[in-house]
């Protein structure tokens, strides 16, 4: 029950950032740095209380990729946040979660994954319903800050997918 609990919780904090940043009159660069900033206290201090140590070998050896991972979700966030400023969070949030259309596109040639049919027919259940949704139907490209949001959206799903990515090269950590 306690997991249910976390499970619930953090789907409850990522679910409402949106919401927050929408009404937060600050930068978006900001904002995901104080973000980081409140992270990395949280895991500091919780490497503290579990007594867990942090293997100065592993991300020493793991240090590059550390840090383009760390520079990519932080530029995630930012794209993210100004997608939500300028084409509100539905559509920022509907962009972003082509995170994984974007990952299963690129693991056959990052991963050397198999590509597959039933990964080929969840790309395309994807791409529909995100045509279907966007009202491009309707006739009408998005245009202004709707567009806008739209490519901030897009660049925070890619720099996502990477990060996700870079993660699975990471050894021993």
């Amino acid at each position: 029950m306690i997991y249910k609990l976390k499970l619930i919780t953090s789907m409850l904090i990522f679910g409402t950032i949106g919401i927050f940043v929408n009404y937060i009159d600050l930068p978006s660069g900001f904002i995901a740095f104080v973000r980081g900033a409140i992270g990395a206290v949280c895991l500091i201090l919780f490497s503290l209380a579990s007594r867990s140590a942090i293997s100065k070998a592993e991300i020493k050896s793991n240090f590059w990729l550390l840090v383009i991972s760390g520079a990519a979700i932080g530029f995630n966030w930012i794209f993210l946040f100004e997608s939500y400023k300028y084409a509100g969070v539905p559509i920022g949030t509907l962009c972003y979660y082509m995170a994984p259309v974007f990952i299963i596109v690129a693991s056959p040639f990052l991963l050397k994954e198999r590509f597959t049919l039933k990964k080929l027919f969840s790309i395309i259940l994807s791409l529909g319903g995100m045509v279907f949704v966007s009202g491009i139907i309707g006739g009408e490209l998005p245009e202004g800050d709707i567009a806008i949001g739209i490519v901030f959206g897009l660049s925070a799903a890619l720099l996502y997918a990477s990060v996700i990515l870079m993660n699975k090269k990471l050894k021993d950590i």
